[in-house]
């Protein structure tokens, strides 16, 4: 079975990586640390320009904490998808929660602003109050594919979950599994789930300027260090343990 890769980056030299080891996909983002944010325009036209033959799917997330969001938040990331349309992102990646934990009717008119283009339900879905009934609710609007830990930290963790939800939704979407996968278990990943598609934030701290009084270091960045980039070497092991 062939198993489509994605990598989530956040910077042109994560495209750059996640491209030249073949991966198929990026998520690009902005704020890892914070789950991802919706990527600037400038960052989205020049990542499609540097991705080669990796699709870029912009993640359409206006700011961190839960997915119920407000009506000037919705309104917020449909102009964010008409504009990631226009700067050339292959596709989407989105997700809104209503009060009952299910999705928000608001998905249909981001799906709408996509158009043409295939869109992802993010992990929303780990914080569902139904799994089940919102793969349903993702298959009747018309994602393309859904990205899940199986409500837990890791996809291991989750694989019960993340296995049942690949039988429910059969050939009419694709579940893409996360959540700490990596070179070391990406196979067992897969076995356990039956996926056939894997998601991974393969990142590593880089040290910044030193002897700064004041600092501005990434969140959970390590002591001494300044942000976190792409591995190189954890994308380079990762695609080669898949392929082979």
């Amino acid at each position: 079975m062939a198993v489509r890769v994605e990598i989530s980056v956040e910077s042109i030299e994560g495209v750059r990586i996640a491209s030249r080891h073949g991966a198929d996909r990026v998520e690009l983002c902005s704020s890892l640390s914070d789950g991802g944010l919706t990527p600037s325009w400038a960052l989205l036209e020049l990542a499609a320009i540097r991705a080669g033959n990796t699709e870029v799917h912009a993640l359409i997330r206006p700011r961190p904490g839960d997915f119920r969001y407000s009506k000037d938040e919705l309104s917020v990331m449909v102009r964010d998808i008409h504009g990631a349309d226009k700067s050339g992102a292959h596709g989407v990646v989105v997700g809104a929660l209503g009060e009952d934990g299910l999705l928000d009717p608001a998905c249909e008119a981001l799906i709408d602003a996509a158009e043409y283009k295939p869109v992802t339900l993010h992990r929303a879905i780990d914080v569902s109050a139904s799994p089940q009934r919102v793969l349903e609710q993702a298959m009747e609007l018309g994602f393309k594919r859904v990205l899940t830990s199986g409500q837990q930290r890791s996809a291991l963790d989750g694989a019960p979950l993340i296995k049942s939800l690949v039988a429910q939704a059969g050939d009419d979407i694709q579940v893409m599994a996360c959540g700490g996968v990596r070179s070391s278990n990406v196979l067992d990943v897969i076995a356990a789930t039956g996926v056939s598609d894997v998601h991974a934030g393969v990142r590593s701290p880089v040290r910044g300027a030193a002897g700064d009084a004041v600092s501005f270091a990434g969140v959970g960045v390590p002591e001494g260090f300044d942000h976190f980039e792409t591995d190189a070497d954890g994308v380079a092991a990762l695609m080669s343990v898949i392929r082979g």
